[in-house]
């Protein structure tokens, strides 16, 4: 997409960590940012500190909350050009066998509902419009599930990994992209924001990694893959050896079909 000719985005999540990076790289494109976040005080601090980027309160589980803040940020700014669903809250640590269904439930509504929500609020106008990109925050945790106590959170993560690639192929004859954003760990502040909604942080002895990466690289990052169309962006550059691995292992799996068939 040509963000020149584009002038309105929306970004869930967009009080802090990477939607707030991603909503500052958008704002210094030009385009007036919408920022939705359910932690109200935070998005007050983040306006008042930058009037390029207006606030919206909204919990991404909440649909009838989507067509409120979509009626006002539309009626406000414009049409919205770009959509970055990218609201989410951290895994929790359990295993399956051991896992709270409520908490489950928590991560699955808030990692892949919300983001479907997203979808459903503004996908179909872009359509009708004939231009548009979404950009949807998936996870390395999205491509390869390969860590213990991050089950319910991959799940969701695979979840818009999938929904991403399918709503791909069917916007794409209409002029609209869509991307799916894989980051691995980068200086945000996921804890808090799992914990003021309720959730719960990983296990002992899984202490979030220190990360170089920050979220207004990730921010710049998006804003590439928005311009050249990319289906994914990864923000880490040793992601590729474990997500090879499960490759491989579906190519096995397909030639020993193969070989059994032929």
């Amino acid at each position: 997409m040509d963000l020149n000719k584009a002038k309105h985005a929306f970004v869930t999540g967009g009080a802090s960590g990477i939607g707030l990076g991603i909503a500052r790289a958008l704002s210094r494109r030009g385009l007036a940012v919408t920022i939705a976040d359910v932690n109200e005080e935070a998005l007050a601090q983040v306006c008042a500190a930058d009037p390029a980027l207006s606030g919206v309160v909204l919990d991404t589980r909440d649909r009838q909350g989507w067509q409120r803040v979509k009626h006002e940020a539309q009626g406000a700014r414009g049409p919205v050009d770009v959509l970055v669903n990218n609201a989410g809250i951290a895994p929790n640590g359990s295993s399956f066998a051991d896992m709270d269904p409520a908490s489950y439930d928590r991560i699955i509504a808030i990692n892949l509902g919300g983001v479907a929500n997203g979808v459903f609020a503004f996908a179909a106008d872009m359509r009708a419009r004939g231009v548009g990109h979404i950009v949807n925050t998936s996870s390395q945790a999205g491509l390869i599930a390969s860590i213990p106590g991050v089950g319910a959170y991959s799940v969701a993560k695979y979840g818009v990994t999938a929904l991403s690639e399918s709503l791909r192929v069917e916007l794409a004859p209409h002029g609209v992209g869509v991307s799916v954003l894989c980051p691995g760990y980068v200086q945000t502040n996921l804890a808090e924001n799992t914990m003021r909604l309720g959730g719960e942080l990983r296990g002992d002895g899984m202490a979030m990694p220190v990360s170089t990466v920050t979220p207004d690289l990730v921010g710049d990052m998006v804003v590439e893959g928005i311009e050249t169309d990319a289906l994914y962006i990864l923000t880490h550059p040793d992601a590729w050896p474990g997500i090879a691995k499960r490759c491989e292992k579906l190519r096995a799996a397909c030639e020993l079909r193969e070989r059994a068939s032929a």
